[in-house]
């Protein structure tokens, strides 16, 4: 016990010495926020968070792994963010929904979190700053795109300032049995998600599609009596008080969704060393034209990590060709790439420029 209380003294000290340079680190934050009031600059900045997180890595001895230092740090520059001027973030769903974790797991707890139920509603908020970042769903592992936010694209000027992964992980949540289950709440998506447990578990079980997971849970708490159920998160299940009658049901156990921070263009990120790029472009209609855009990129050694075509909804069999590609916009060979990409397009946009994600937010 003597043993005991001695180390508790030396840890005592530590937490004093923790106290005093958190406070002076959060002293030279106000300072930044000062610095970047007086040139419009943005509070968030994705490479310079980028370069913090390697960083600690680099100085990680252990045995904290870096996991736990990257959730501890998150933590201190949100406290920062607040310093330096209050953040709004506005994220699809309500609390609990999939994106507001992922929201939190970027932003920490000391922003302002604001929910919205459209995804061209967040569009709208960050574009018209109500809100100063936007959080959204834009790819998943199992079901690909998400279509909403790649055509909220079309109408827009903000543009993707950072990236995100979140292992997703579904629970059948009710009030009442399982056996009593007659109807099942949740998005298309999800659904899909699930499709083999659904089939293997609850044949013959109706499924009615919401707008979001957090919907589907309201409604599933407020109609117990109807036997009706819905699948979400864990902390869907709780903000609702509907106990979780199954765990993990979707059929792809690494199933994952990538998220991107939205942002007014003024906000664009910065080269990192290790970022992404997302294009938007069209193409004539003659022979050869997606080669002949995709050619750049191949003899500058570019790597394409995704492409794929969506209707413009301006003429009928018109469609967008939207690329994902690794290198910042900066980068002169990804720079001269998409001017000889411009030129033989008759739309090309730049979705943004962000650092690349490299490992799930709740790994």
């Amino acid at each position: 016990m003597t043993d005991l209380a001695s180390i508790r003294t030396r840890i005592d000290a530590i937490d004093e010495r923790l106290v005093e340079l958190l406070n002076a680190r959060a002293e030279l934050a106000r300072e930044v926020g000062k610095a970047k009031a007086a040139t419009g600059a943005a509070i968030f900045v994705p490479h310079r968070e980028q370069e913090v997180f390697r960083r600690l890595s680099v100085l990680n001895k252990g045995p904290l792994p870096d996991s736990a230092l990257r959730g501890i740090w998150r933590e201190i520059m949100s406290a920062s963010f607040a310093l330096e001027r209050p953040l709004t973030i506005c994220h699809f769903g309500q609390s609990g929904a999939f994106t507001h974790l992922a929201a939190r797991l970027k932003f920490g707890e000391s922003v302002t979190y604001a929910p919205c139920d459209s995804i061209t509603g967040i569009f709208a908020d960050v574009e018209k700053g109500r809100a100063d970042y936007g959080v959204v769903p834009i790819e998943n592992s199992t079901d690909g795109t998400i279509t909403d936010t790649i055509d909220a694209f079309l109408n827009s000027t903000v543009r993707i300032v950072s990236e995100m992964h979140l292992k997703v992980r579904h629970s059948l949540m009710s009030g009442a049995s399982k056996d009593g289950i007659r109807r099942i709440y949740s998005r298309s998506t999800v659904f899909g998600q699930c499709r083999g447990w659904l089939a293997a578990n609850m044949p013959g079980v109706e499924l009615v599609e919401v707008v979001s997971t957090t919907k589907a849970a309201e409604r599933a708490a407020a109609e117990v009596a109807q036997g009706s159920a819905a699948i979400g998160s864990d902390e869907a299940a709780a903000a609702v008080g509907l106990p979780v009658l199954a765990s993990d049901l979707q059929d792809n156990p690494n199933n994952m969704t990538r998220f991107v921070v939205v942002a007014r263009p003024q906000h664009a990120a910065q080269p990192s060393g290790d970022d992404k790029t997302t294009i938007m472009f069209a193409v004539s209609d003659r022979p050869g034209a997606l080669y002949d855009c995709l050619t750049p990129f191949h003899r500058d050694g570019i790597n394409l990590c995704k492409i794929e075509s969506r209707p413009s909804r301006r003429r009928a069999w018109e469609y967008l060709f939207y690329i994902d590609l690794l290198g910042h916009q900066r980068d002169e060979r990804i720079a001269s790439a998409i001017a000889e990409l411009a030129r033989g397009t008759v739309v090309c946009e730049i979705l943004g420029s962000y650092p690349r994600a490299d490992r799930p937010l709740n790994a």
